[in-house]
């Protein structure tokens, strides 16, 4: 039953945008207001907007039905299934005893938590991003942070703040490529573009990430490290994304801003170690035991190496207490040797080469071509239609399920999790019951993520996106500004910024020419604008609580992270601003890059 999407159903364009964002409104109110299981909030959004698409939009229920249907089908095979895998990795690497060695590989270089905080959340977060995208930084660098001795709050917080600047490079340069689909436009042009916005943030972010969890004063003290953190990643995504290519500009500004900031604290550290209060009492409990006088002499403990056979029996150590003295010391802390400590990270080692190889269009498509099986939705597929001002002409919505079972991201980082299972010893009784508890304690997570993606879908298929996105377009002169808002609501909308350029990447090239500004610039700052909604996209942040073990807490952690969110893409908002009114001839035009 073919349908034509209606933007002004109620004849007020007022009203009718109200009506498409009360489904977020819902989504929000519980999750944030009242607290609400995020399942629970997803699922009573995505009914809102079942109701709205069939009785305001007049969508067919069939339409409305398949919709939800399709986008739960997409968020568990492309979303879902990733965290569930990168999670899975990080429970072989605890089950093992190798994150403990981590920790301590991570500790050894800097034991102040800012440091940590710009090394774990933000470069090495960068890399994942750049290699797997989706949930999967946030999940594993999130796992990271907990096992680092973070507070769980600031290790969900904090991971979602630092995924705003690798975002429009995300799983092998996703975005781009879709941006450069929907819209028509040389995609190396958008991309030099998208790197031309993006690398100021990329300063400013780090710097925001460690004032977001310490004071001004705190913050300033390891201020040469943020610029370092921050300038070498700029740098390198401007390179990369004007010069090389839009693939890998996430993972090679991750690893260059990694090994300069690791080469940089050998000779620099901060003159106070920052660490969290009730650290900062444990230390200086144990300092003040370590001070105290001695008043009794030792005797060996009971495993001492002087015994005769490695071991005091009882007639001695009673003897030893005759004489008024305690047993000896704990021995101080333990040290690892190069070798355990890089087999400990092997894991994440396997991980990036497995997505990585995943992601590559010379491996990715033959694979794909033989192993996936692509199936037209039922009565949804080529059934609606958008039409101006979204689009120039009527334009059908294909509605296509691509059942990458094996090309899928998720599946590549399964797959890592196995073999770096096997490599450490572990046999498939016990990497089946891991698996196992795994997936037990990630099935409200996966349950939120796929409520989450059917919502969005039904906003998509029944037109409440783009009555949203046509609100934006009113703004007349400060488009530039709002326009990038617009991709930011894609992104909190679908949670995806590739979803956000699918979604209003015609828009923003259609309303970039009625208003004769650049398209190319318009359209890029969809994708860069987009990044920071990343931050309170609720699919997000279920990922973060369920990686921190925070579930129950979305609410608070929407509120931490939203006023941060909105603050970072005015900031785009101001810097697209300038590109289109002060300096319009920066906007790249005719570009060529190496594929």
């Amino acid at each position: 039953m073919p349908w034509t999407q209606v933007y002004d159903p109620l004849g007020h364009w007022q009203l009718s945008t109200l009506i498409a964002g009360l489904p977020i409104i819902v989504l929000l109110t519980l999750l944030a207001g009242l607290r609400v299981k995020p399942h629970l909030s997803a699922l009573a959004g995505a009914a809102t907007a079942l109701l709205a698409a069939m009785f305001i939009f007049h969508m067919p229920a069939q339409l409305a039905g398949m919709s939800f249907v399709y986008g739960v089908g997409f968020g568990l095979l492309k979303i879902a299934w990733i965290v569930v895998a990168a999670v899975y990795l990080y429970d072989i690497s605890v089950e093992t005893g190798k994150f403990e060695i981590m920790k301590y590989s991570v500790a050894s270089i800097t034991a102040d938590r800012r440091l940590q905080l710009l090394l774990v959340a933000f470069c090495f977060g960068a890399f994942i991003e750049g290699a797997a995208g989706f949930g999967a930084p946030v999940a594993i660098a999130g796992a990271f942070m907990i096992g680092l001795g973070f507070k769980p709050f600031h290790a969900a917080a904090l991971n979602l703040i630092a995924n705003t600047a690798p975002v429009a490079w995300g799983a092998i340069g996703t975005p781009v490529h879709t941006l450069a689909l929907v819209t028509a436009l040389p995609e190396s042009d958008l991309n030099a573009m998208i790197g031309r916005i993006l690398p100021f943030t990329a300063v400013i972010v780090p710097f925001w990430l460690v004032r977001a969890m310490v004071g001004w004063s705190e913050t300033f003290e390891v201020l040469p490290a943020i610029l370092v953190v921050g300038v070498s990643f700029a740098a390198t995504q401007f390179f990369w994304s004007n010069h090389v290519d839009s693939n890998l500009v996430d993972i090679a500004s991750g690893v260059v801003s990694l090994v300069v900031t690791l080469i940089f604290l050998r000779f620099w550290q901060p003159k106070h170690i920052w660490r969290f209060e009730d650290e900062r009492e444990a230390d200086r409990l144990a300092a003040a035991a370590s001070a105290a006088p001695d008043p009794k002499p030792h005797y060996p403990g009971p495993t001492h190496p002087l015994s005769p056979a490695g071991v005091v029996d009882d007639a001695i150590g009673e003897e030893w207490e005759k004489k008024d003295m305690v047993p000896a010391p704990e021995p101080g802390p333990i040290r690892y040797s190069g070798g355990q400590i890089a087999v400990a990270w092997m894991p994440f080692a396997v991980l990036s080469v497995f997505v990585l190889i995943w992601g590559l269009p010379s491996i990715k498509t033959p694979m794909n071509k033989a192993t996936t099986p692509i199936w037209s939705v039922p009565y949804l597929h080529n059934a609606v239609t958008r039409a101006a001002p979204v689009v120039a002409k009527p334009t059908p919505e294909a509605a296509k399920y691509d059942f990458n079972w094996l090309t899928a991201t998720g599946t590549g980082c399964f797959f890592a999790a196995i073999v770096a299972g096997v490599l450490l010893g572990m046999g498939p009784g016990r990497l089946l019951k891991t698996f196992f508890h795994t997936l037990h304690r990630m099935r409200f997570a996966v349950m939120a993520i796929s409520f989450m993606l059917g919502l969005g879908f039904i906003t998509r298929y029944s037109g409440m996106d783009a009555v949203l996105g046509l609100a934006f377009t009113r703004s007349g002169w400060f488009f530039p500004f709002f326009g990038t808002f617009l991709g930011w609501l894609g992104v909190a909308l679908t949670g995806s910024d590739t979803s956000s350029n699918a979604l209003f990447g015609s828009l923003q090239r259609i309303t970039a020419q009625q208003l004769h500004l650049d398209p190319i610039l318009m359209c890029a700052a969809n994708s860069a604008g987009g990044v920071m909604g990343k931050m309170v996209d609720a699919q997000s942040i279920v990922v973060a609580t369920a990686a921190t073990n925070q579930v129950g807490n979305e609410g608070v952690i929407f509120k931490f992270v939203v006023w941060h969110s909105i603050a970072l893409a005015a900031i785009v908002g101001i810097i697209v601003m300038m590109y289109a009114y002060v300096v319009p001839n920066l906007v790249p035009h005719g570009l060529t890059f190496v594929r």
